[in-house]
């Protein structure tokens, strides 16, 4: 793969839901310029994307085509799995999006749609598997149209065999084009003339928009020459202002040479993607990945001047490294490179502190990228221990290497529970994280679902006399204290006063009864910590020789002890407020969902800047969110989403409260 002296690498990224057929059109795309001997060379080679069938992580590749460098990063289309994309998308030049001509699933495109959007990436859409299409291509626009925020522009209209699509029409290039090998040229079918020249017209109105010189010669019936028709399509798509549309069938290699044309010709410079991202020259980091026993490798783009292997390089923190080994990436192999060309992505070895969305600079200072990763929200969590104690470290290490890969997981420690959580972007997703601790690292473990963080409170408020005496040869133990405990208000955690008088209990060992309370509150009677009351030292008792503040630290532990088995308590679980993300025609079933998990809706409205979505807010136990994420996307064809914060505590009722303080029962013995 030799690297071109230009520096003109361009990078692609292919992205859209899962099934639209992205590693199929990279696969297409490699064939077609020789770049791979057949399909299935590069691409989803891991065990865990050939057991699901779809694409779990990054896979990168390249091609040249008429004398230019490509390097294509085809993305995972399932939500579990888009944390791996959010520090590539910035870097990439170009987004083809890729859908299938389904009406009916457009809605699959808008959460990659708006991902583009929000970053300014220039986007282009390819409509694949027109060879199985049925019913007409403006069907399908009007479908798609309103999940894009810039409007979708027809390069192509279809030619039809009967009811199968045959080939299509280039309006730009008002060529026809036939669905054979070789794709070779036919004259326009004269049944189409008409609705071809509709078509370009249509497609220079949308242009028009965004030209005054283009609208003014509409207006007058000139006919714009064919450059200036390209060179509005290139301006338009590079600033956002439209989303051209492209078809074929990427099985069959049809649509593959004209979008390679289009690509050649209208894919963003480099220079783009280091202005949005902010680096002047040196290497941004799209990913990293632990390689056997090659180390860790930081998958890189280079921007501004041609990157030398041993370069030196200066992380954003000022820390320096050196670029151990610059290797060119297509699919599982490497190809060692001398230096790697403006544009291109290669794998940089043994940059260990090296992370996803950060720049290693080779200008001498240190570069801080604008273009932040901004975390993913956890969606779903498991506790995890290593089945055999002394595999602990090596657990502790592969974690933190898997953890570093994938900026959608996140590791986290619940001291209360003694649980280790686990926690990713769903269900699926944690379980590769899962899959991959045994194959990579052999390390087996036990899974078990995370604890809820129960709280008690007094039912009533009681007055309560403790005494601690014990004598044991010598000087002894002895306090004697009154206090009233009474609850308080959700949220109002646990205040301590003290109306002492007549140093009854001298001052200096007030804060001990304090501080024995505080010991009491850690496990009630039904087994949690307690919350949510008050005590108030009112009397109390000394001895000259036997008080202590230990003595008065028991003291009051029993105290507090006591008065909780004379109030009694109840349970109180965690609320937390949801906000959940829902198309539409999903909203009901949803909200009926969350009603079953004992949710109570607060609201349902459009959710904002996206057409045909609605958001829904509720208040739902913490306890009912394990597993929500699964039924959610099942719900609504993989594509809900929802934010979850804690809000109160509430009291936890009959069934439920009782199996709880069984389960904190049966945890101490």
């Amino acid at each position: 793969m030799a690297i071109q002296e230009t520096g003109s690498v361009r990078a692609l990224a292919l992205v859209g839901p899962t099934n639209a057929g992205k590693t199929t059109l990279m696969d297409a795309l490699l064939q077609a310029t020789g770049a791979v001997g057949r399909a299935g060379e590069v691409g989803d080679t891991s065990p865990e994307a050939k057991a699901r069938g779809h694409s779990v992580e990054l896979n990168l590749a390249g091609f040249e085509f008429m004398g230019d460098r490509y390097v294509v990063v085809d993305c995972p289309g399932s939500l579990e799995f888009c944390a791996e994309i959010d520090a590539a998308l910035p870097a990439v030049d170009l987004a083809i999006v890729v859908a299938e001509p389904d009406p009916a699933k457009a809605v699959l495109l808008q959460p990659t749609l708006r991902e583009l959007e929000r970053r300014g990436v220039p986007h282009a859409l390819f409509i694949n598997k027109m060879d199985q299409a049925r019913g007409d291509l403006q069907t399908l626009l009007d479908a798609l149209a309103p999940i894009s925020s810039a409007p979708l522009v027809a390069r192509q209209i279809p030619t039809y065999d009967g009811e199968k699509v045959s080939g299509f029409i280039d309006l730009a290039l008002e060529r026809c084009f036939v669905y054979r090998p070789g794709e070779p040229l036919a004259e326009i079918p004269a049944e189409l003339a008409s609705t071809e020249a509709d078509a370009r017209f249509h497609m220079l109105e949308q242009l028009a928009d965004f030209d005054d010189d283009l609208l003014e010669q509409l207006l007058s019936d000139v006919a714009p020459s064919r450059d200036a028709v390209f060179a509005d399509l290139v301006r338009e798509m590079n600033e956002g202002l439209i989303v051209p549309v492209f078809f074929g069938s990427a099985q069959n290699g049809f649509g593959v040479a004209r979008l390679l044309k289009a690509l050649r010709h209208e894919t963003p410079a480099p220079s783009r993607a280091a202005g949005r991202i902010g680096v002047t020259q040196g290497a941004y980091v799209m990913k990293t990945a632990y390689a056997g026993q090659s180390g860790k490798m930081a998958y890189a783009r280079v921007f501004g001047a041609r990157l030398p292997d041993g370069a030196d390089l200066l992380l954003p923190d000022g820390q320096k490294a050196r670029a151990g080994g610059l290797f060119a990436v297509q699919g599982a192999a490497l190809k060692k490179l001398p230096e790697a060309a403006v544009g291109e992505v290669c794998a940089i070895g043994k940059v260990e502190a090296a992370h996803a969305g950060e720049i290693l600079s080779t200008t001498g200072a240190p570069q801080v990228a604008k273009a932040g990763i901004g975390g993913r929200r956890p969606l779903f969590a498991v506790a995890l221990a290593a089945r055999n104690r002394g595999d602990d470290v090596r657990l502790s290490g592969a974690l933190g290497k898997l953890i570093e890969e994938d900026v959608g997981l996140s590791l986290t420690h619940d001291p209360e529970n003694h649980q280790v959580l686990l926690a990713g972007q769903g269900e699926g997703h944690v379980r590769l994280a899962l899959e991959r601790l045994k194959r990579r690292y052999g390390v087996e473990i036990d899974t078990s679902s995370p604890k809820t963080a129960y709280r008690e409170t007094l039912v009533k408020a009681v007055t309560q006399r403790s005494r601690h005496k014990k004598q044991s040869g010598g000087h002894g133990q002895f306090a004697d204290v009154t206090v009233e405990v009474r609850p308080l208000p959700r949220g109002s955690g646990f205040v301590f006063l003290s109306r002492i008088v007549g140093g009854v209990v001298p001052k200096q060992w007030v804060p001990a009864v304090e501080q024995g309370a505080r010991d009491g509150l850690a496990k009630g009677p039904l087994g949690f910590p307690v919350t949510d009351l008050e005590m108030t030292l009112i009397d109390g008792q000394t001895h000259s020789v036997d008080s202590s503040e230990m003595a008065f630290r028991i003291a009051g532990r029993m105290a507090i002890e006591e008065a909780m088995r004379a109030a009694g308590t109840i349970i109180l679980e965690p609320i937390e407020r949801l906000v959940v993300f829902s198309p539409s025609p999903s909203a009901s079933n949803v909200t009926s969902a969350l009603t079953a998990r004992r949710g109570q809706i607060l609201g349902l409205s459009p959710r904002e800047d996206w057409r045909g979505w609605e958001k829904i807010e509720a208040y739902l136990p913490q306890s009912e969110r394990q597993g929500l994420i699964a039924e959610l996307r099942g719900l609504t064809q993989g594509l809900g989403a929802f934010e979850a914060d804690f809000d109160h505590m509430s009291e936890l009722h009959g069934r439920l409260a009782e199996e709880a303080a069984q389960a904190a029962r049966e945890a101490a013995h």
